[in-house]
């Protein structure tokens, strides 16, 4: 497993919703990295793996580290919480290991320039021997639309309401968009410290489209200790106070309540 990095989706939190191809990854790797509440979560079960952690915002670096450990030739694992594409670290790896990546006009441009000239790790599209694999795994939408019930039973979205990598005005047009695509809707980082509005905003916007009773769900915790839901009105979620440990369902014009649990049909007759 020597000189490749597993971009590895963890799941919620419970290691029952663990993929058994994410497990056996980690527990074969030589060193696992990544955000250091995520790590939390795992390292009682990994016992004598070396550990690479960083805290939030802290993602370039967290990444860095690992590519210097995969370009040593160790086997190494950067998690990531739910899924590793949806919101998380696969794209940023192939982006610091692409040759496209040099263009000034990259985000990870100079990152990349630093790595190549402290470290000398090879190029994926060179043909080198460092490899990268994307592990998936279950990521919040489909987790918490299980606790609800069935809300994602068909078309639907996601979108992050964090503006620290997408400026709030594209945030508010995707949120139109979805709502008159009239698709179920997913919203992740759905507040912090620093957002505390962040969700209000989005169902003001989506309520210009859909109104107010529109059916919605939030849970939060998921898969983790304190799990819990709540299933409201889109007129209520707006008042509800929602962090990032929340994941947000906006039901589609057909969702409704069946047995207390939200769902959303498909449209079969019978």
């Amino acid at each position: 497993m020597g000189n490749v990095i597993y971009v590895v989706g963890i799941g919620p939190g419970n290691h029952e919703d663990m993929t058994i191809r994410a497990d056996e990854c980690l527990r074969n790797v030589q060193v696992i990295a990544g955000y250091d509440l995520y790590v939390d979560l795992i390292k009682d079960r990994y016992p004598g793996k070396e550990y690479i952690t960083t805290g939030m915002r802290q993602e370039i670096d967290r990444c860095r580290m690992a590519l210097e450990e995969a370009a040593k030739g160790r086997s190494v694992a950067l998690v990531c919480s739910g899924d590793s594409q949806v919101y998380g670290m696969a794209s940023l790896i192939f982006e610091l290991l692409s040759k496209g990546t040099d263009k000034e006009t990259s985000p990870a441009g100079e990152v990349l320039k630093s790595l190549k000239a402290g470290t000398g790790f090879p190029d994926v599209k060179s043909g080198t021997d460092v490899e990268v694999s994307v592990i998936p795994g279950i990521t919040a939408a489909l987790g918490g639309s299980a606790i609800l019930g069935a809300v994602v039973n068909h078309d639907f979205c996601t979108i992050s309401l964090s503006d620290y990598l997408t400026p709030r005005e594209l945030i508010r047009k995707r949120l139109e968009c979805a709502a008159i695509s009239d698709m179920v809707i997913v919203l992740y980082n759905p507040g912090s410290r620093l957002r505390t509005d962040a969700l209000k905003e989005a169902c003001e916007i989506l309520m210009e489209k859909t109104g107010g009773d529109r059916l919605c769900g939030v849970v939060r915790n998921i898969g983790r200790e304190g799990e819990e839901y709540r299933i409201m009105t889109l007129s209520e979620l707006k008042e509800y106070r929602a962090d990032m440990y929340t994941t947000v369902f906006i039901g589609n014009s057909q969702s409704r309540v069946v047995n207390g649990r939200l769902i959303t049909p498909r449209g079969y007759e019978f």
